[in-house]
């Protein structure tokens, strides 16, 4: 769907309005003008709206805070085959996200000032939404000698990482929680202790075992996440787990918060929403790093995030093209896209009673605006409008061939889903609309 200018007020009248940052949930109505929220809340179009408003009646569909998805491979500059700014844009916007928090590792890597600005005077220039670079924690993502943390983020990244890596020297480690602590900046870190996980290709265990495939040991997570909190215990960083997969990780997780830590963590959709029975005869759209785990665990990620011990949702949007998927299980390529599944596949946990609605858009939005410090996540008067509208009860089956992102490696091509967006505004302009 092609943006379009609205210069008159909006109202988004007869909505179910969502907004977790008020523990709001009720009928209503949402006002926009000039590209900030005017009012959400109840009886706005009895009591009048301004002269020239373009009104809307949603007829009960949910009107929320745009999604921000907080981890997303996009491959501009260097990959553009597997993803370009424009097309993930688009892809987002189709399902609902407002803002994505792209990754560090392209070509070159998002490691100086410099690369920072190119990648968001190209968003500006060419995406629908609103794109933010998190840059890389090392020089050339390879561990050995930490970026300029302060001139980063003064360039406009939001947030340090080495991407799909863990920075395996503990000494650098902990002198980038203390450098980017000064800065009060937040380091998201991939938790994964390489030299356990060797050449696995999926979760370890009996199921790896009868499809002959090399596994990951879950110690490999729980491992590299001890150490990360010893580490923010001694500096007092701010710190996220960028993927947080299994019950022992939650463990580890609850008892650093328990003690008051700057530590929170995020989940992927696709470990929340499958188990690695999902892969079933070698399906390699479903390979993918951290691998999908057991049915037990997927099952205690959902209990996690509706608790609020998982902070974030996040859709690990990583697209792959065709040569490098369909090759054999153990020779494919990690990943999956996910930016216009993850709000649909969410829906799928609210139905089943795993997330109530409230507990689903705070990790999706409100809770990863705070934590990056950006201004959504919210419908309070004064925010900027960036809304998503969606109707959680319409049926329909995913077609990877109608996907917006330029690749189609889906994790649930063919699923039968209830629920998307039908409305995409971004500053108070309709970017996406289902008809």
């Amino acid at each position: 769907m092609i943006a379009r200018n609205e210069n008159r007020p909006l109202l988004l009248a007869n909505a179910r309005v969502i907004d977790p940052s008020r523990e709001m949930d009720q009928r209503g109505d949402v006002l926009i003008a000039d590209g900030v929220i005017r009012e959400a809340g109840k009886n706005i179009r009895a009591s009048g709206a301004p002269e020239g408003t373009q009104i809307i009646d949603l007829n009960g569909q949910i009107v929320a805070p745009g999604l921000i998805d907080m981890r997303a491979f996009i491959g501009e500059p260097g990959a553009e085959h597997r993803e370009t700014l424009a097309t993930a844009s688009h892809a987002a916007a189709a399902g609902g996200v407002t803002t994505i928090i792209c990754q560090p590792e392209t070509d070159p890597p998002i490691d100086d000032p410099a690369t920072v600005d190119f990648v968001l005077r190209r968003a500006r220039d060419n995406a629908i939404v609103h794109i933010h670079p998190m840059a890389a924690l090392t020089k050339g993502l390879e561990g050995l000698e930490m970026t300029e943390i302060g001139l980063l983020k003064a360039a406009g990244a939001v947030a340090f990482t080495e991407g799909a890596k863990s920075v395996m020297n503990a000494n650098i480690f902990r002198r980038a929680l203390t450098y980017a602590r000064d800065f009060d900046a937040l380091i998201v870190h991939h938790t994964e202790e390489q030299n356990l996980t060797g050449a696995g290709v999926m979760n370890a265990g009996e199921f790896a075992s009868r499809l002959g495939l090399s596994g990951v040991p879950k110690a490999a997570e729980t491992i590299m996440l001890e150490r990360d909190i010893r580490l923010v215990e001694l500096t007092g960083g701010r710190y996220h787990a960028a993927s947080i997969t299994c019950t022992d990780s939650l463990d580890v997780l609850r008892r650093a918060k328990d003690r008051g830590l700057k530590v929170t963590a995020s989940a992927s959709i696709n470990h929340l929403a499958l188990n690695e029975n999902d892969i079933g005869s070698y399906r390699t759209f479903l390979k993918l790093r951290p691998p999908l785990r057991a049915e037990k665990d997927r099952k205690a990620l959902a209990t996690a995030a509706a608790e609020g011990l998982i902070d974030v949702i996040m859709s690990d949007h990583d697209p792959q093209d065709v040569e490098v998927k369909r090759l054999p299980f153990a020779e494919a390529a990690f990943g999956a896209i996910g930016l216009e599944t993850m709000l649909p596949v969410g829906l799928r946990l609210v139905h089943d009673g795993s997330l109530t609605l409230l507990a689903m858009l705070r990790a999706m939005s409100t809770r990863p605006a705070e934590l990056l410090e950006l201004p959504g996540g919210t419908l309070r008067a004064g925010s900027p409008a960036d809304i998503v509208v969606f109707d959680p009860d319409v049926p329909w089956v995913l077609d990877r061939d109608t996907l917006k992102s330029r690749c189609t490696n889906t994790a649930f091509d063919e699923a039968r889903l209830t629920g998307r967006a039908t409305r995409t505004i971004v500053a108070g302009r309709t970017v996406y609309e289902y008809v």
